[in-house]
């Protein structure tokens, strides 16, 4: 496995590895983003709703330590010390049900693919905000995957749909967000996993690509063989940039803490 960039040092005091926690760690991307930043010398949180243990190792046969921490969705607020401790989280998770379109495969699709996404993303803000003061930690960042399906068709309605959403809410979140926290979004093409087992590229690849663009510094990185993706989704992300911006007013004190309060639930 070749060696990749590290888009994150060691805290500057301690000199401690940093911790990075991924979503979804049971599938194939989740587990070849495990293998490289285990060859970069990271403290690895697989976060998986499986209770299946997670079992990786080395090309050279070696088991791979990994911390595995199960969770369900909607139960985001239970991580919140484990997120305490984290200094990249990827969110990486996701379902497809493919021509579904029942009641049923809405909920679960929102819910897994973008709300959950989004909730996570708010609470480790909030978890980052609170401890801002501890300069002996790196600037912390989210990797999000929201996939090209957020621009491109994926022949399953509802995974387009859900992945949209989490790409809006994404957009519009970060505007705020990104004031203490480094957010780069993944646009990835059909890989090869138990979602798309027809995808036509390697995990590994392409998480090695994923890997080689956020060393580079990319915010937006863009693995895909679709040509018109990498033209698109510049232009998608600037027209929405734009549009709330205008449309849209910045968080009041106190809305950044991670939680998220509901109005008039009674209509």
């Amino acid at each position: 496995m070749p060696d990749s960039p590290l888009p994150l040092p060691p805290t500057p005091a301690s000199n401690r590895p940093i911790t990075v926690a991924i979503t979804g760690a049971q599938g194939s991307l989740g587990q070849a983003l495990l293998r490289r930043w285990h060859g970069c010398g990271a403290t690895l949180i697989a976060l998986t709703s499986s209770s299946h243990p997670l079992t990786l190792k080395e090309a050279n046969g070696q088991p791979i330590p990994v911390r595995q921490v199960r969770w369900r969705v909607g139960e985001e607020a239970a991580l919140t010390g484990l997120l305490g401790e984290v200094d990249l989280l990827v969110l990486n998770h996701g379902v497809n049900v493919h021509g579904g379109r029942s009641a049923t495969d809405t909920a679960l699709s929102l819910e897994v693919n973008a709300l959950s996404g989004w909730r996570l993303l708010e609470r480790f803000a909030g978890v980052v905000d609170a401890r801002n003061q501890d300069s002996d930690r790196p600037r912390a960042e989210v990797w999000v995957n929201t996939s090209e399906a957020e621009i491109q068709p994926a022949f399953s309605p509802l995974y387009e749909l859900s992945k949209r959403l989490l790409g809006h809410l994404l957009s519009l979140r970060s505007l705020d967000l990104a004031r203490s926290l480094t957010i780069r979004r993944l646009v990835l093409g059909p890989f090869r996993s138990s979602l798309n087992p027809i995808g036509v590229m390697d995990a590994d690849w392409v998480a090695g690509e994923v890997m080689r663009q956020a060393g580079w510094g990319c915010r937006l990185i863009i693995v895909t063989p679709n040509p018109l993706t990498y033209v698109l989704m510049p232009l998608a992300l600037l027209g929405r940039w734009a549009y709330f911006q205008v449309a849209s007013r910045g968080a009041p004190p106190g809305d950044e803490e991670g939680t998220v309060p509901l109005r008039n639930r009674d209509r």
